[in-house]
């Protein structure tokens, strides 16, 4: 889970760079989008040529829809993840990788504790208990105390910066439904079948989009030559299939936890590398703060799943 947050952060900078070779922009941020979703997408199909149990777990999938045992709207987590990509085109290269993960963890903290209630993940209901909110406010406290030396300083953002930092907040919330739909998808048909489907659906939001914002506003520059700016693909590949296994066994707010502080850590180190950012007190204060949080919730969910506990 912890190398789960790492990925998406360094995802989120792989993805920011392409949008930049590309122009900037919003068609830029959606090109950008469409090429690290479609790629994974690509692999994925490679991927169910080669392995009859992916199409096996495909085929069980399509079946349970038919029975009624998912839902239709089970099967759009892709969705979310396609938005997530997209915000992070449009909106990394003004207010850098700390900052994206400040808000995304905003809105996936605060919607985790409404979709682990809900029951929508695979662990079924879980209990909104004191240490549980306590944990969530604690993370998203020391996430903003390790990014603030982003707030100010001579990388200080404006108005606009930081109006774009409501993107990845809406992101945010849909990743913790996303998570908990996957996980679901994952119990029917396996991590891989689950993965397929989520870029699926991602891909074909993507696209839409895409090719909206080029005839409306024109096409983008031309591809990069730069190869590690198609990495993100390959990346989101991995870290969906990760969470929608492990999401079955800790639900959606302890993962999104956990992530967190793969996050916080992978965030600051990248904005560092590029000159964005600052490591410094805060930053060890914040990490602090963060695992205090991961382990108050966990406690608290612990408790909540045991044997005649109130949910």
């Amino acid at each position: 889970m912890l190398a789960i947050g790492a990925l998406v952060a360094v995802q989120t900078q792989i993805n920011g760079d392409l949008a930049a070779a590309l122009g900037g922009g919003a068609t830029a941020g959606l090109s950008s989008a469409m090429v690290s979703f479609g790629s994974g997408f690509v692999l994925l199909c490679l991927a169910a040529v080669a392995s009859r149990s992916m199409r096996r777990g495909l085929t069980s999938v399509r079946g349970a829809l038919r029975a009624g045992q998912l839902h239709p709207w089970q099967v759009l987590g892709g969705c979310a993840g396609g938005f997530l990509v997209a915000t992070q085109g449009l909106t990394v290269s003004t207010i850098g990788v700390a900052l994206f993960t400040v808000a995304l963890v905003g809105g996936q903290t605060a919607s985790g504790l409404l979709v682990d209630r809900l029951g929508l993940s695979p662990s079924g209901p879980q209990a909104i208990s004191a240490l549980r909110v306590v944990g969530a406010a604690l993370t998203i406290a020391a996430v903003a105390l390790s990014a603030a030396e982003r707030f100010d300083g001579p990388n200080a953002l404006g108005v606009t910066g930081l109006a774009l930092a409501l993107l990845p907040l809406v992101a945010g919330l849909g990743i913790a439904w996303q998570q908990a739909v996957n996980g679901r998808v994952s119990l029917t048909g396996g991590p891989w079948a689950a993965t397929w489907i989520n870029f699926a659906a991602g891909s074909t939001l993507l696209a839409f989009a895409t090719i909206v914002t080029v005839l409306v506003n024109g096409p983008t520059q031309s591809l990069p030559g730069t190869w590690w700016l198609y990495l993100g693909g390959p990346i989101g590949v991995v870290f969906i299939s990760m969470a929608a296994v492990l999401v079955r066994v800790h639900g959606v707010l302890v993962l999104g936890l956990c992530t967190v502080c793969g996050q916080v850590a992978s965030a600051l180190v990248v904005d560092h590398l590029i000159g964005a950012g600052s490591l410094g007190r805060l930053t060890a204060v914040g990490a602090v703060i963060t695992v205090a949080g991961v382990v108050l919730a966990g406690v608290g969910t612990w408790r909540g799943s045991r044997p005649g506990s109130r949910t």
